[in-house]
């Protein structure tokens, strides 16, 4: 009999939904049952992926982020209390779920109340360590008081020469080094877009990026591109020498990227490892007060891997010019997930 698993990604942009796409993937390869469960666009993106698959639709913790990147871990600290109890109802709902559709194990990415004692639980992150300006310690804490509570903790990087540097250290057992995670494939393709923007982030700062994006390109004298990051939506269109798409599926995303010279984008940890998967050339705009972008994109940038700049003070024709000077994640090096080990817990 196929073992069930339930598979639940955060909806805080859509990056915790596509990196899940290999996993869930490689588990219907391995003949298990899969379930999936998310809100949002992870959830319009994960229906569309996955038209086949039974879906049940869940809350999500109904963040709101701040236009403002100073004023973003305020916001996020006053809404600690909302996020408890989103966690707490989220705990409670799996419960119900287990026993209605006879779950075997979870796989959460990010959501920390996706665990349950009776059952195997996993939990995906990069962020071991979480990086905050303010209150670090008490974040952290409340970090690993809910990783403690899975069975194991994949964080999808490896054990050396890490993508993800500081943010997935840890000595912990629990802990375990998957590889990197991308829904996408490299080949050898032709070049045909001079810049591609690709979007993404929760709003408003990804309509706020948007228009960066689209002030920038329907002006370019060149052959550009912008993905807008909304599968909720569905259309295209161009205007002067600029593509745009509100929304591709895996395989036109593979190949729009790979046809693209430089990749204009945030440093979300699921964007960097697609980039890393294609062997791309990019610019960062780390999203306004999120310390985690903030950090990867310092972090690749000296490693000389890609330039970045903040979004008040970008300026596209400087960043092309200087990211002249960046390798791209051509030399970076790739890594091989080991799937049948990966899936032995759930056999036991």
């Amino acid at each position: 009999m196929k073992k069930r698993i339930l598979v639940s990604p955060l909806d805080w942009g859509i990056g915790h939904a596509t990196r899940c796409i290999p996993i869930i993937r490689e588990l219907i390869k391995h003949n298990f049952e899969i379930i999936l469960s998310s809100s949002g666009r992870s959830e319009v993106l994960l229906r569309k992926e996955f038209p086949d698959l039974q879906f049940i639709s869940s809350k999500g913790y109904n963040i709101k982020y701040s236009k403002d990147g100073r004023m973003m871990i305020w916001r996020m600290f006053f809404q600690i209390p909302k996020i408890v109890l989103g966690i707490i109802q989220e705990h409670k709902n799996l419960k119900k779920i287990i026993k209605e559709y006879k779950i075997d194990a979870v796989i959460s990415d990010n959501r920390y109340g996706m665990w349950n004692s009776s059952i195997c639980s996993v939990f995906i992150s990069h962020q071991i360590q979480i990086k905050s300006p303010l209150f670090s310690n008490f974040i952290n804490q409340i970090n690993h008081f809910f990783l403690k509570k899975y069975t194991e903790c994949w964080v999808p990087d490896c054990n050396k020469n890490k993508l993800s540097g500081e943010l997935s250290i840890s000595s912990e057992s629990s802990i375990k080094y998957i590889g990197t995670l991308s829904r996408l494939k490299y080949r050898k393709t032709k070049k045909e877009y001079d810049i591609c923007f690709l979007i993404s982030g929760p709003e408003p700062q990804r309509t706020i990026l948007e228009k960066i994006a689209t002030d920038n390109l329907i002006k370019w004298e060149t052959k550009s591109c912008i993905i807008l990051g909304k599968p909720e939506e569905e259309y295209d269109k161009t205007i002067g020498n600029c593509e745009i798409y509100s929304y591709l599926n895996a395989k036109e995303l593979n190949t729009i990227l790979l046809k693209s010279k430089i990749v204009v984008c945030r440093s979300g940890y699921s964007t960097i490892m697609d980039l890393e998967k294609l062997k791309l050339e990019a610019i960062f705009i780390p999203t306004p007060g999120q310390k985690e972008q903030e950090y990867l994109a310092e972090y690749l940038e000296k490693q000389g891997i890609c330039f970045y700049q903040n979004q008040k003070d970008f300026d596209l024709t400087k960043s092309l010019l200087k990211s002249k000077e960046y390798s791209g994640f051509k030399n970076f090096g790739e890594s091989e997930t080991d799937w049948n080990k990966l899936f032995k817990i759930f056999e036991e």
